[in-house]
């Protein structure tokens, strides 16, 4: 009440009047002639929920990023659906629908494999919100009009609805228009947004990357001062929202992104030091090369190898002062494995199946040296191979090692039985001028002269 008391005195709204004084009741509607949405692109599930929702007299639409997609001509990976009937509404039209989230519910509707999200209108953020010391809102189940869930969203490009039933999108803060001019501006008072959640600013930096769009000056004119508002989310969170700016098929330009706008202090503050190092950023360079590839084709990348390779030459560091100061390597390399994550794991909440694939991936390198007996055989069984051997390909391409040695595995994995017996053989024997698997000189050995019978029984 005070606080209200004073800001009618000064004349100050609230960030959640400022939100919805903005707020246009009336949208911009776009036929299918000025949108240009091919419907094909929208998925079977979607139209399946809308439709379903529409015919319980309840309004229902894709929302989001998938609006965005589509008006750019992209086929979305996931459909958001945003209605005005209550979460337990939801969920009792859907066979395999579950209400979660405790700071805005949310429900998860299943069809097969394929998972959609159906979220409630969200009215205005309540001053009596519950919220931490630094502003952020920790639960806020307020559910309100279309028009305020339009306010509510985070960027004008994703506050856009589109409806597959008439095929009409409903613009209420001129997202077409900032779609067409490649700008990202957020809703109402940037200060704000971001105090509400701090997790914004990172996904400010993950849509400029991704989409090529220019930050509005307004828009990220704060990100540098609010910054370390970052520290006070849950780990989780952080670890979720890097996960999704890794994998967004334009990972090398978000982590250059990141550092322009000074977010990755906290997060992966060891890159600082890999990227100071030519060879570290050759391999972290081709490790998030690699990646953006695969997902431009559509493939499956695993976060265990992505982490693992951005962490790898800060592994490599702890490894050899371990083995500096008298540890075995195989031990010294568990050592400085258990150094990083540690030390990852209280800013970023990696999660234990990931760092445990992580710890394979890693003890397998220097195992892919040992070419000879049954050692060979043995890696062929790891489940680990494929993503240890990719590692080992990555550590040639950046000339960390030898060339020849992810050759040889090359043609290991890739021969029958006669040809890794022969490769084995090669490594096995000595080369006629005297070298060994090394290249180094091997010396031989004098013959151990034996005592003659008689004596030996003398001594004996």
């Amino acid at each position: 009440m005070i606080k209200k008391f004073i800001r009618k005195i000064l004349g100050v709204k609230s960030s959640s009047e400022v939100t919805t004084a903005k707020s246009n009741r009336h949208p911009v509607a776009l036929g299918p002639k000025e949108h240009g949405i091919n419907p094909q692109l929208v998925s079977a599930n979607a139209i399946r929920i809308t439709q379903t929702l529409q015919e319980n007299g309840f309004k229902a639409f894709v929302v989001g990023g998938a609006v965005r997609d589509l008006l750019t001509g992209v086929k979305p990976k996931d459909f958001d659906i945003a209605t005005n009937a209550t979460p337990e509404q939801v969920k009792r039209l859907f066979r395999r629908a579950f209400i979660i989230g405790r700071r805005f519910q949310i429900v998860h509707v299943m069809f097969g494999q394929d998972l959609l999200e159906v979220t409630t209108f969200r009215g205005p953020s309540s001053e009596g919100a519950q919220k931490d010391e630094h502003g952020r809102v920790l639960r806020d189940n307020t559910f309100g009009e279309q028009h305020e869930d339009a306010a509510r969203r985070d960027f004008t490009i994703n506050a856009m609805y589109y409806d597959p039933a008439t095929q009409t999108v409903l613009d209420y803060h001129g997202g077409i228009k900032d779609i067409r001019q490649k700008t990202l501006r957020i809703i109402g008072l940037p200060e704000a947004r971001y105090r509400e959640d701090p997790v914004r600013m990172l996904r400010v930096v993950r849509f400029a990357a991704k989409l090529q769009f220019t930050i509005d000056e307004a828009t990220r004119a704060p990100i540098a001062v609010m910054a370390p508002l970052i520290n006070n989310v849950p780990a989780a969170r952080v670890f979720d929202e890097m996960l999704k700016l890794l994998t967004s098929g334009h990972a090398m330009a978000c982590l250059q992104q990141l550092r322009k706008e000074g977010l990755h202090h906290g997060l992966m503050p060891l890159l600082d030091v890999v990227l100071e190092q030519p060879m570290g950023e050759k391999f972290v360079t081709l490790a998030l090369s690699n990646t953006d590839e695969r997902i431009q084709q559509g493939k499956r990348v695993s976060p265990s190898f992505l982490f693992a390779a951005l962490l790898w030459h800060q592994v490599l560091e702890k490894w050899e002062a371990y083995k500096a100061a008298g540890e075995f390597p195989i031990p010294a390399l568990h050592l400085a494995a258990d150094d990083v994550l540690n030390k990852q794991t209280d800013s970023l909440a990696i999660q234990r199946k990931i760092g445990s694939d992580m710890r394979d991936i890693w003890a397998m390198q220097p195992r892919f040296e040992k070419r000879i007996g049954k050692t060979p055989y043995k890696m062929l069984e790891h489940q680990r191979l494929r993503a240890g051997y990719d590692f080992l390909l990555l550590r040639c391409a950046s000339g960390e090692i030898d060339t020849a040695i992810g050759e040889w595995w090359t043609a290991f994995i890739e021969g029958d039985g006669a040809q890794r017996e022969q490769l084995i053989n090669q490594k096995s024997k000595p080369a006629s001028t005297g070298e060994g698997v090394s290249g180094s000189v091997i010396k031989k050995r004098k013959p151990r002269r034996r005592a003659p019978r008689k004596a030996a029984a003398a001594q004996e």
